[in-house]
């Protein structure tokens, strides 16, 4: 499974008609702050617990705050190949049992890895709170990890790599852009690791990067739903409070120096259509030009509006399909991607002038008021109607608590609600430059695969 990396832009269909709606939602979420009580274990243990009493249902999420970006070259892909052997059991919940009894009380669980997370949920029934903690508890403390499991989920992940990279022409085209993009910092390899480094990579440095990494002071759980804080933490004191506090995990220090040239990667391999891409490396959520750039990201590809839909696509035929991608809660900075699908019978250099011209007129003329009241409300209302579900509510919890503050969540709505016409121009101009380009271009060479996919590709997280 891959999931995007984008928490806020990817709702990108919502009908402007809700624009109403939407606003009266945000006012009155605006008026009730979130009830999240935050602890502290003495073993180092950040936990939230979001008191949600809409229904009798709680999510428990573990999030572990190491991804690719905490790997190494030579072992790539490690962090999601142990997200696999997280689930091949302990001595008191033996493999297949922790799938097995979640589900005979009717839940559902499941887990993800991303460049800067890796993150592990379960759904059920607000009574069996305790179950969920218990197996989470144990296998922080206790998974058992032998060859035979080894090497089972090692031969998965490859394969699920070959899946990924041999049916999605896209996807491999992204890897191949993000790996030209960024020269010092581990953002430029796949999460799901490259495949030399997953045949290389032995149960000695799975188990070394365990100890490290998975350890109470590198874990936030939050739990969210229709419970009562202090006796949930009561709980979650006697089911984590045993497992021993550990030494602080090794800091991420690679930065990626400004680029001062455009680069080009060709790709040459069986596909239906080319595909084109220009990546653009761009700040994250420590920079106020984050709120602008997301709504940037709406105004070019976000919906059927767009001005890439409407232009490339509608009017001029030269694409089957344009998105525009950035993730502001990227751990450290990002880039600003944008998408073409070639239209049969055009080509790369057409589509490329036209997509240029766009950017262009983004950087010489204010967009309208209409137009960024439009960009605006949609990633409000990602972000806003993302909080009606229990579970992705506990995500954005999860998510801006691992960045540092999960009370971050307040704020992101003043922010998108404050840019301006003005500031979308400069961002365009400041960040969609010639010099901080990487392009990436895919050649059809060869019958298309089999089952090749028509997602984008451009995704930085792999999923149990």
């Amino acid at each position: 499974m891959v999931l995007q990396r984008n928490p806020i832009v990817t709702w990108c269909v919502v009908v402007l008609t809700w624009a109403l709606l939407l606003h009266v939602a945000l006012l009155h979420a605006e008026e009730k702050p979130w009830p999240v009580t935050q602890d502290t274990l003495p073993n180092g243990l950040t936990v939230l617990i979001l008191e949600d009493r809409r229904a009798p249902v709680v999510t428990v999420q573990v999030w572990y705050k190491v991804g690719a970006r905490n790997e190494r070259l030579g072992s790539t892909g490690i962090s999601h190949l142990l997200e696999h052997l997280m689930f091949r059991g302990t001595a008191k919940y033996g493999p297949g049992e922790f799938s097995r009894l979640i589900q005979e009380k009717g839940g559902s669980h499941n887990a993800f890895t991303t460049d800067d997370h890796t993150v592990y949920f379960e759904n059920i029934a607000a009574p069996h709170l305790d179950l969920l903690l218990d197996l989470e508890a144990d296998r922080m403390a206790n998974l058992i990890l032998n060859q035979a499991a080894f090497e089972a989920e090692k031969k998965i992940v490859m394969e699920e790599r070959r899946l990924r990279t041999a049916d999605n022409p896209a996807a491999d085209l992204w890897e191949q852009v993000s790996a030209a993009a960024y020269t010092a910092h581990p953002y430029g390899w796949p999460v799901i690791g490259w495949m030399h480094d997953l045949e290389a990579i032995e149960l000695e440095d799975v188990k070394k990067y365990r100890e490290t990494y998975y350890v109470p002071g590198n874990a936030l759980l939050v739990i969210a739903g229709d419970v009562a804080a202090d006796v949930v933490l009561a709980q979650v004191k006697a089911s984590f409070g045993h497992i021993p506090p550990a030494p602080p995990v090794p800091a991420v220090r690679a930065q990626e120096p400004p680029q001062r040239g455009e680069r080009r990667v060709f790709l040459r391999r069986p596909a239906s259509l080319p595909i084109y891409m220009a990546a653009y490396h761009v700040p994250n959520w420590q920079s106020p030009d984050s709120f602008p750039l997301a709504v940037l990201s709406i105004i070019l590809g976000g919906g059927r509006s767009a001005r890439l839909q409407k232009t490339l696509v509608e009017e001029k035929a030269l694409v089957l399909a344009a998105d525009a991608d950035y993730d502001r809660t990227a751990h450290d900075p990002p880039l600003f991607t944008l998408f073409l699908r070639i239209a049969p019978g055009k080509t790369w250099q057409e589509a490329e002038t036209a997509l240029f011209q766009e950017v262009e007129k983004l950087q010489t003329t204010p967009v309208t008021e209409t137009e960024l009241e439009r960009a605006k409300n949609l990633v409000e209302a990602g972000f806003v109607y993302g909080q009606d579900s229990l579970f992705y509510r506990a995500m954005q919890l999860g998510l801006y608590a691992a960045l540092g503050d999960w009370t971050m969540i307040q704020r992101v709505v003043p922010g998108i609600r404050a840019v301006t016409a003005a500031e979308v121009q400069r961002v365009a101009r400041t960040y969609l430059r010639e010099e901080n380009r990487t392009v990436g271009i895919l050649i059809p060479e060869g019958p298309p695969p089999a089952r090749e996919s028509l997602e984008t590709g451009i995704s930085d997280s792999a999923v149990h």
